[in-house]
């Protein structure tokens, strides 16, 4: 994981997810060819978005995912983003949904904030801190 900071005008951040999505009904559909495709939409909504996909993997019914991303993007905006674009460009190349529907994806999803020290760590940082008297 790179220590790479992203500055803003007003902002310095260091923002990670992981990011696991599945296929609905777990629907086992995916080949390394469609898994090419999904990689390719995410990367591609990521240069849009501002955002980086630093890691992609995943199997024949789910997808983990490494993401950076700005402080002012939710995370809820950037999954539904990913989402939306692979699911249409997975139709749109003749792949499978799952048992025929038009949803790819489940509508859940887990994210986990990732990078940065162990929470142990700050909190021994923020009790050492000196008050102010």
């Amino acid at each position: 994981m790179s220590s790479h900071l992203r500055k803003e005008r007003h902002s310095v951040s260091d923002l990670k997810i992981h990011l696991v999505c599945v296929t609905k009904y777990r629907s086992k559909v995916f080949t390394a060819e469609s898994l090419a495709l999904i990689e390719k939409s995410f990367k591609e909504v990521a240069l849009k978005m501002n955002i980086m996909v630093l890691e992609f993997n995943g199997e024949s019914d789910y997808v983990h995912v490494l993401i950076e991303y700005p402080p002012k993007l939710s995370i809820s905006l950037i999954v539904n983003a990913l989402k939306g674009v692979s699911s249409r460009r997975y139709g749109q190349y003749g792949f499978p949904k799952p048992y025929g529907k038009d949803a790819l994806w489940s509508p859940s999803y887990f994210v986990s904030s990732v990078g940065g020290a162990p929470l142990e760590v700050l909190k021994s940082y923020l009790k050492n801190q000196e008050k102010q008297s």
